[in-house]
């Protein structure tokens, strides 16, 4: 039976009927033996060409698939256009969100948007609250934002929170990242999870919700919970990436001129727009050279900044709460609630809002806002074809029947198709290095499996997965280096905080999503 795409996912129906052709019953390519040894040397080619060759994953994925394609007995014309389809399908409802989000998270920073939540946070926070408040900043500016660049906006607050607070690096560090990487790996709009609700048929709208729920308690055990240990493990100062500080204590706008001149993101804004007059203020923690700038030329307020970033979100809630309460609901209302809470409309209403109420706060003239918008693409350019290659991918293992040799090989099995999903993703996140390529990868595999789900357990597929794509960075990703370079710490003080975390992430959303199967169904 088809297994359509459901409508809130916010793609157009013709995406839809693409998708639901690919995931019909079909009959193996070839005999089943041949199918498994075609899947497993697929994959084992796709890790070879990352880790090995350092082939792009665009590129690894590509060949992968097409390899199994034919190595399953697919002609090699139709297994060009089986991944053709998979590649197109999945652009259409993941690459247009990922574009607008992409587009909000750069105005979000260059505004000054971002900065003002986070010192606005940072502001009202005491001594002992600060991992707390940290935490709930690296999940602000997790929503709308890519790993990458919400860890390269969160590391110059993380060291100058530490240096002016006296609190131990890791106890502000920690929370932080865990909000960041628990948000990027379990809740839309990030790719990992929008390609996952795409590829699996997942609904978008209940997915953010349980991710949501589900981040909640993970953020608190992996972040300030687990921050008290790490600060043990590894008790090492705040690094001084910004230059040395003067030891002055004196608070006032002296105080804030030099912390104006600790934040190069500052600095660099304050060269675009010319100087201008600073306010600063203290954090109430006894610190009296606590100062930082919180205010710059028209910026945002952060009110405005707030309702940016939660705008997307309280719009798809909304429509998700109306279809899980009055399904059956007809009348204006409703097709304006519809539409309002539909991926792309949430988020490109998001975007615009943000080149309004942003630009004007922050001052921006229409050029800026052109060049920011701009500039917002190209760095999401990779990862839409990682994205795009994943979907087709999972349509080759479709039409060659390897999915529904799976799927009948999990139903068999008698193991959560939860804990399956897992494993999965954890395996290849493992092996690669990279969260997106696990995502793609796991979520290609557990399709066929999710059309004999219910609604609510696909969304629950889709958050088994997301946590498995975090689990155990170490020296093959990206991150594990970002993070060791900018907190300055040695390969085995990585393994024991930001490694440690990811587990910690990982495992946690594991159990949570469990848990939530026990009692969903």
């Amino acid at each position: 039976m088809p297994h359509a795409l459901p409508d809130h996912l916010g793609t157009v129906r013709a995406a839809g009927s693409v998708l639901a052709a690919g995931t019909e019953t079909v009959d193996p390519s070839g005999p089943i033996p041949q199918l498994i040894i075609a899947a497993l040397l697929g994959i084992v080619v796709i890790i070879v060409l990352i880790t090995w060759l350092k082939v792009h994953p665009f590129i690894a994925l590509t060949i992968g698939a097409l390899g199994v394609g034919i190595g399953a007995g697919l002609a090699p014309d139709k297994a060009v256009t089986s991944f053709g389809v998979g590649f197109g399908a999945t652009m259409t409802s993941v690459g247009i969100l990922v574009g607008l989000g992409s587009m909000f998270g750069k105005m979000l920073v260059d505004s000054g948007a971002a900065d003002r939540v986070v010192d606005t946070l940072v502001r009202k926070s005491s001594k002992a609250a600060l991992p707390w408040t940290m935490a709930l900043i690296g999940a602000l500016i997790g929503l709308p934002m890519f790993f990458e660049v919400g860890l390269v906006l969160l590391i110059p607050i993380i060291v100058l929170v530490a240096k002016r607070s006296d609190v131990p690096i890791m106890k502000i560090a920690v929370p932080a990242l865990v909000g960041l990487s628990t948000m990027h790996a379990f809740v839309p709009p990030h790719p990992g999870p929008l390609v996952a609700i795409s590829t699996v048929g997942a609904n978008l709208g209940t997915t953010l919700a349980f991710g949501i729920v589900l981040a909640i308690p993970v953020i608190i055990l992996a972040g300030p919970v687990f921050a008290q240990f790490a600060a043990r493990w590894v008790d090492i100062p705040a690094p001084d990436l910004f230059g040395s500080r003067g030891s002055g204590t004196g608070s006032g706008s002296g105080s804030g001129s030099r912390a104006a001149s600790d934040d190069p993101a500052h600095a660099g804004r304050q060269a675009r727009r010319g100087t201008a007059t600073q306010d600063t203020a203290s954090l109430p923690n006894g610190k009296s050279d606590f100062t930082r700038v919180i205010s710059e030329p028209r910026s945002p307020s952060f009110t405005v900044a707030l309702i940016g970033i939660l705008l997307p979100v309280v719009l798809m809630l909304a429509q998700a709460v109306r279809e899980a309460t009055v399904p059956d609901a007809a009348g204006s209302w409703v097709s304006l609630l519809d539409f309002l809470g539909s991926p792309m409309i949430a988020i490109g209403i998001a975007a615009v809002y943000a080149m309004i109420f942003f630009a004007i706060g922050g001052g921006m003239d229409r050029s800026a806002v052109a060049k920011s918008l701009e500039s917002a693409l190209p760095p999401v350019a990779g990862v839409l074809l990682i994205v795009g290659a994943g979907g087709g991918f999972k349509q080759v293992l479709i039409d060659t029947g390897i999915g529904g040799v799976i799927a009948d090989a999990v139903k068999d099995s008698g193991i959560s198709v939860l804990l399956v999903a897992w494993v999965v993703s954890a395996l290849v996140r493992v092996a690669t290095g990279s969260a997106t390529v696990a995502t793609v990868t796991a979520a290609g595999i557990m399709a066929p499996i999710a059309q004999d789900l219910s609604s609510p357990v696909v969304s629950l597929l889709v958050l088994a997965i997301g946590a498995g794509s975090v689990f155990l960075s170490h020296v093959n990703d990206a991150g594990f280096w970002l993070v060791k370079g900018y907190l300055n710490t040695t390969v085995g003080q990585t393994f024991k905080t930001w490694t440690v975390l990811e587990c910690l992430i990982s495992v946690f959303g594991l159990l949570g999503v469990l848990l939530a199967g026990v009692f969903i169904h």
